[in-house]
């Protein structure tokens, strides 16, 4: 009996040195891991934004920022942003947010408005900034895009 105890202590032992040396080297991996590699030549991205919560109109800005600037990204990426609902509020004229969105379409981001949302809202073409792009359905773009093989993204 103590023969089997102190083999089960050994091998208990020698289990968790084992299992501390893997998650040591588990852990050194993860440290050295610098993201995922972009090897294919171009990437779609459309950005969903059906919200007119400041905090998210702003976190999708932000996001599509970030993916612009992502070095791995540079010159491969083309993004796409969608307004309905909610979300079509930030393209109103006058609002807080048209130096922002212009300065995407100036960086090549397809800014685009979903036309049901501007009849259901009764909303004018010419209460949208200029440089606003309109759609059928919002919905429609992004079924669409996802079946080209774009990624959708709903912030």
């Amino acid at each position: 009996m103590k023969k089997f105890r102190l083999i089960l202590l050994v091998f208990i032992l020698i289990t968790g040195v084992i299992h501390a040396q893997t998650a040591n080297n588990a852990l050194a991996k993860n440290r050295a891991f610098t993201g995922a590699k972009a090897t294919l030549k171009s990437y779609h991205a459309i950005y969903q934004l059906d919200n007119n919560d400041p905090k998210i109109i702003e976190k999708t800005i932000r996001n599509i920022n970030n993916a612009l600037t992502d070095p791995r990204l540079a010159g491969k990426v083309k993004i796409e942003l969608v307004a309905f609902g909610g979300g079509t509020d930030a393209y109103l004229n006058g609002g807080k947010y048209g130096d922002e969105l212009k300065a995407l379409a100036e960086k090549g981001v397809i800014v685009a408005q979903c036309n049901n949302t501007l009849k259901e809202r009764k909303i004018s073409r010419d209460q949208l900034y200029d440089f606003i792009a309109v759609v059928p359905s919002g919905n429609g773009e992004l079924i669409i895009r996802q079946a080209e093989g774009w990624s959708v993204i709903k912030p």
